[in-house]
């Protein structure tokens, strides 16, 4: 028996080879799609990730101008606060008792700080009338603020606004109807009339910083001590008064930077021949001559002084404050 060998193509239909054909073309061009899709995805992934970055560099862009502009605000602020306070620390240290040109370094005007009498005198004056003020302003303001905080609602509402009228009102008005009352009642001008003044706008500000402190404090600790058998005196000064020390020493501190830097309501109520720091410089400003020119940038060495001290003062609280946080936690 003879065998024929035949091509493999002779023994497939034809219709079998077309179709063959065309699955051979769709799968080519579906492979085709696919890479076409998959490169379109892959560049619109760069595509948006390079959007992106540049969407990022602008908001960076953005932020880094905010974060100038605030900067650059503050700064401004702060330069116009204090570039004065500096103006007059570098002269402090200067030989000339003039602003204008330096003349050279010298500590002239510290030492005519401490030397020299009428100066120490007004430095003395002043100083022992803010701390008077302030302690009797803070005695009174605690009380008038705990007095407040336990009575009803009506009165502590009436109370309340009677006693921020000096803050409101216009510090001239509050002086010259501080004089027109001692004048009435028949007291001439005197030390007790000047501290009575002063006592008038630091009071307010007490009450204002007291209470607050009154309105954060745990009033069941107050009652609780009252039911353990102690007196109302004894837990208004062991329960009550540690829970609101902090604002009756703010309102201490502020009520002697009032009274030290005081004019108008000074004017109306000192006494013949009392000077304090504020109207010695206003009257040596406006009727200067070469004394007064001399006892005036004595002030410089002062105002140098106090500016450090309250510097050193607000440096040494942030800190303690700061370590006693992370001791808490």
């Amino acid at each position: 028996m003879t065998h024929v060998s035949l091509p493999l193509l002779a023994v497939i239909p034809n219709g079998a080879i077309a179709v063959c054909i065309v699955l051979g073309l769709l799968v080519l061009g579906l492979g085709a799609a696919i890479i076409v899709l998959l490169c379109k995805k892959l560049t619109s992934r760069q595509e948006l990730a390079v959007a992106d970055s540049r969407a990022k560099r602008k908001k960076g862009n953005r932020r880094l101008l905010k974060s100038c502009l605030k900067a650059g605000f503050v700064g401004l602020v702060l330069l116009l606060l204090y570039l004065p306070i500096l103006l007059l620390a570098v002269y402090s240290f200067d030989k000339t008792d003039m602003i204008g040109r330096f003349q050279g370094f010298s500590f002239k005007h510290y030492s005519d700080l401490f030397t020299n009498p009428k100066v120490l005198g007004m430095i003395g004056n002043t100083f022992l009338l803010a701390f008077l003020a302030a302690t009797l302003s803070t005695v009174l303001g605690t009380m008038g603020a705990l007095g407040m905080y336990y009575c009803k609602k009506r009165m502590k509402t009436a109370i309340h606004a009677v006693s921020q009228i000096p803050v409101i009102n216009a510090e001239i008005v509050t002086a010259l109807a501080l004089a027109v009352t001692f004048v009435a009642v028949g007291l001439g001008k005197s030390y007790f009339t000047l501290l009575i003044g002063h006592m008038v706008i630091c009071t307010p500000f007490v009450v204002l910083s007291v209470m607050p402190k009154l309105k954060q404090m745990d009033n069941s600790l107050y009652e609780a001590a009252l039911d353990l058998g102690a007196s109302p005196f004894k837990a208004l000064m062991q329960v009550v008064l540690p829970q609101i020390i902090p604002g009756v020493i703010s309102g201490f501190m502020l009520a002697v930077t009032l009274s030290l830097d005081d004019y108008i309501v000074t004017v109306y109520t000192r006494p013949a021949g009392f000077e304090t720091i504020s109207t010695y410089v206003f009257n040596a400003t406006m009727k200067g001559n070469a004394h007064t020119a001399v006892t005036l940038s004595s002030f410089w060495a002062l105002t140098t002084i106090i500016f450090v001290v309250i510097v050193l003062f607000v440096l040494i609280s942030n800190l303690a404050g700061r370590r006693k946080k992370e001791a808490d936690r």
